[in-house]
C-alpha cells in the first residue's frame, strides 16, 4: 500500500518526535474517545499563534484545536459553533465569535493569535485577517493540547457531539504572535518558521482510539514549501 497508514484502536505513544510533513490525521467517525494529545514542553504562555489545516463535512458544532489548563478548560480553543459560518476563539474561557466562509468538503487554513500584554486575539481564515478583539490578559499556564475532541475538563470530559471528524494537518503553535507575512506564508504553503511549541515536522503525540495517519490528500497541482517567502516593503 503506497499510503502510510497507522490504525490505532487503543492508546499508542510516539516516544520521539515524528516528521509528519505531507501527512494528515484522519478522524473517521464520531466518538468521545478518538483523539490526539500533543505533547508540549512549555508550562506558561504569554502569547500564542496556532495554525492548522482541516477538511470536514460536519455541520454541527465541533472543536478544531483544544488547549485546556487546570483553571480554564477553554484555555485556547478554536471551535466551530453551531451557528452557520461562525467560528469561536476562546482564551481563558472568554470567547469572541467570527463569521467566516465555512464551506464543507474542502481544505481550510485557520490561524489564531493572542497575546497577554494587550489581551487581543485575532482569527485568520484562509488567509483573510478578521477583526482583533479583546479576550484575556491572563497568562495561560500548564496547557494540555488535544485534537479531535473538545476538552470540557483538564484533558477529559469529551462529548461525541462536539468531536471532530475529517482530516487535519500542518498543526503548528508558537509562543509569540506571528507576523501577517509569516501567517500568509503558512496559508500559501510557502517557506515559514515552524512552530516552536508544536512543530508538525517534529511532533510528539499520543493517539487514543480510531485515528489514522495517512498521506495528505491535496490537489495534484499544489506544491508544498517550494516557493519563495513573501517580502516586506524593504525586500526582507
Amino acid at each position: 500500500m503506497s499510503a502510510l497508514l497507522l490504525f490505532v484502536m487503543l492508546t499508542a505513544c510516539a516516544a520521539s518526535p515524528q516528521d509528519l510533513s505531507g501527512k494528515m490525521f484522519t478522524f473517521p467517525q464520531e466518538t468521545n474517545t478518538a483523539s490526539v494529545k500533543l505533547n508540549i514542553a512549555t508550562h506558561n504562555l504569554d502569547a500564542v499563534t496556532v495554525c492548522l489545516r482541516f477538511f470536514t463535512d460536519l455541520q454541527r458544532a465541533h472543536g478544531l484545536f483544544s488547549l485546556a489548563t487546570p483553571s480554564s478548560y477553554n484555555g485556547f480553543l478554536i471551535f466551530k459553533e453551531s451557528t452557520a459560518d461562525t467560528v469561536g476563539l476562546y482564551v481563558n474561557n472568554k470567547a469572541v465569535p467570527y463569521v467566516v466562509g465555512y464551506k464543507l468538503n474542502t481544505w481550510h487554513s485557520v490561524c489564531s493569535t493572542w497575546d497577554a500584554d494587550s489581551g487581543l486575539g485575532q482569527l485568520w481564515f484562509n488567509g483573510q485577517p478578521l477583526a482583533r478583539k479583546f479576550l484575556s490578559k491572563s497568562q495561560i499556564s500548564k496547557p494540555i493540547v488535544v485534537l479531535g475532541q473538545e476538552q470540557d475538563s483538564y484533558a477529559g470530559l469529551f462529548d461525541t457531539k462536539q468531536s471532530f471528524t475529517g482530516m487535519m494537518a500542518d498543526v503548528h503553535m508558537w509562543n509569540y504572535v506571528l507576523s501577517p507575512c509569516e501567517i500568509q506564508n503558512y496559508v500559501d504553503n510557502l517557506i515559514f518558521t515552524p512552530g516552536n511549541v508544536l512543530n508538525w515536522e517534529a511532533l510528539t503525540f499520543d493517539v487514543t482510539g480510531r485515528v489514522l495517519i495517512e498521506e495528505m490528500q491535496t490537489n495534484c497541482h499544489e506544491r508544498y514549501y517550494t516557493k519563495k517567502p513573501c517580502l516586506n516593503k524593504s525586500g526582507y
